[in-house]
């Protein structure tokens, strides 16, 4: 079987498209709220580290619950654990909607109830990563895990633009109001699948030292995770440093942030169907993958005009999806199933928790540097990590 028919298969199949589009559309109302929350820091306050500060807080919960979410993944149903999740969420999006529209969202009360959605996220991602195996059979994982990517990246494409659109149109309640709904969606999703039955194990103390000794006694686990890390920190720019290079380099509204974002979410959509999923996940590729990312964002950092703008953030999220859904494969074909929860909710702190300290290191160098320097030095990681995989690889060689 071709690997462009194994994804057709894996679309359509009877356990995985309700859980495709119900977390597609979960993902697109996140960048709904992502955008507005952005947009409505930086109105209020004209703040590039205030603006990191929100990206910060929607992801800084990843950091303290993971060890506990991981474990939690693996004793309880997950299907439940991430639909009680998702409902909590909706009802914190609903309260920022209502705020907001009466005008009462303040950057104090926007940064807290940031903080409660990244409480649902960190509980929700290693369940949600986690369930993914059990909704195909075990040759179609990388086909589903290419899908499973595109979620995320068809959503970064379709999301940022859609969002400003309304947000311009209807205001910014309504897209944290479209956020709320979105989260509904994902719970539909979960409630038309039928995954295979999971063993429920023991009671286990939530310690992210055991989950790291885990990964130390079995190193085809730490590459994966570390490449992961790599492509969030490197990545961040795209979500904190657009709305100023939007509005101070190209005079643009701080609406062009969703062409700018979304243009990367193109660039990662054209990965998932040309290249991920119709090769087997290896380190080769990865190191190719990680020069793609880097090349994009240096040519972000450094453009001169939109144009430039829009084709370097584009390669980057060619390089971006590519780099994560390989690592992502290689872990996911590498843990056993007594551990997946708790290696996912590593994958979550490095996925996830990379984020707010990234937001917070590119927005603070944008503020007392400047943007450019800001987002040539978030390249970095993403060039070091390519070279120094290419020199492992080389040395194997040898």
């Amino acid at each position: 079987m071709s690997e462009r028919t194994s994804i057709g298969r894996v679309l359509i199949g009877r356990n995985f498209w309700p859980y495709f589009a119900g977390n597609l559309l979960s993902n697109s109302g996140t960048w709904f709220q992502s955008i507005a929350a952005v947009l409505l820091i930086y109105r209020l306050t004209g703040s590039p580290f205030l603006v990191g500060v929100v990206n910060f807080s929607q992801f800084a919960a990843v950091i303290f619950l993971a060890p506990w979410a991981g474990v939690a993944a693996d004793r309880f149903d997950r299907r439940r654990l991430v639909v009680t999740a998702q409902l909590g969420a909706a009802g914190l999006a609903v309260l920022l909607a209502a705020l907001t529209a009466k005008g009462l969202a303040t950057a104090g009360i926007v940064v807290v109830l940031a903080l409660g959605l990244g409480v649902a996220t960190a509980v929700s991602t290693p369940a949600l990563q986690a369930m993914v195996p059990s909704l195909v059979h075990s040759t179609q994982l990388p086909a589903a895990m290419a899908l499973n990517a595109v979620t995320f990246n068809l959503s970064r494409a379709l999301g940022p633009v859609l969002a400003v659109g309304v947000i311009a149109r209807f205001g910014i309640p309504t897209a944290f109001a479209v956020n709320a709904f979105s989260y509904l969606a994902l719970v539909g999703g979960l409630s038309a699948v039928s995954p295979r039955t999971e063993r429920i194990f023991p009671d286990e103390t939530p310690r992210l030292r055991d989950s790291l000794r885990m990964v130390r006694e079995q190193r085809s686990l730490l590459g994966p995770l570390v490449v992961v890390g790599i492509v969030s920190l490197s990545a961040d720019p795209v979500n904190t440093l657009t709305p100023s290079f939007s509005t101070e380099l190209f005079g643009r509204p701080d609406t062009f942030t969703g062409v700018l974002v979304g243009s990367f979410g193109a660039g990662a959509v054209l990965a998932a169907f040309t290249l991920v999923g119709r090769r087997p996940p290896t380190y080769p590729l990865m190191v190719l993958t990680l020069g793609l990312l880097a090349a994009g964002m240096t040519v972000f950092a450094l453009s001169s005009g939109e144009a430039m703008a829009v084709a370097g953030l584009a390669l980057a999220g060619f390089g971006y999806l590519a780099s994560v859904t390989v690592a992502t494969s290689l872990l996911q074909l590498a843990v056993e199933e007594a551990h997946r929860g708790r290696i996912m909710s590593l994958w979550s702190l490095s996925f996830h928790g990379s984020r707010p300290i990234g937001s917070l290191v590119d927005g603070g160098i944008a503020t007392l540097i400047g943007l450019r320097a800001a987002a040539l030095g978030m390249v970095l990681p993403a060039l070091a990590g390519c070279v120094a995989l290419a020199l492992v690889l080389w040395r194997k060689r040898r």
